[in-house]
Parts: C-alpha cells; sequence; structure tokens
C-alpha cells in the first residue's frame, strides 16, 4: 500500500484499513506460529502497512487540531 493511495481515503476508510490490517497482522502471526508461511516478509509488509496508516491519521489530527 503506498502513500497516496492512504491519502485518498477518508477518516472513515483509513479507520476501517486500519482495523483491518491490525487483523491481518495478528492473523498471520498466529499462522506463523504454528506453521511457517510461505513469505513470511508478509508480516513485514503489514507491520509497515499500518505504520503509514497510523501515520496518516495522526498528520490529520494534527492538521484539525492546528486548523482550530
Amino acid at each position: 500500500m503506498k502513500a497516496k493511495e492512504i491519502k485518498a481515503f477518508t477518516d472513515k476508510e483509513l479507520k476501517e484499513k486500519l482495523a483491518e490490517e491490525k487483523l491481518s497482522l495478528t492473523k498471520l502471526g498466529l499462522s506463523h506460529a504454528i506453521s511457517p508461511l510461505e513469505n513470511p516478509m508478509r508480516i513485514n509488509h503489514t507491520r509497515k502497512a499500518i505504520a503509514r496508516l497510523f501515520t496518516e491519521s495522526r498528520k490529520r489530527k494534527i492538521a484539525a487540531s492546528s486548523a482550530q
């Protein structure tokens, strides 16, 4: 997921995507603990996607508070 794609999300979509990615990370972690994943780098990609979503969410909160 690219930064451009994330910036195009509405606030509601951003929260939904963040929740979806967190759930995905949990499932990947559990699956990896039981049996090795074919591509364990998916865990890192998911973590980075969550970080990007958090960053965009934080930018929007800061922009909203500074606008007031």
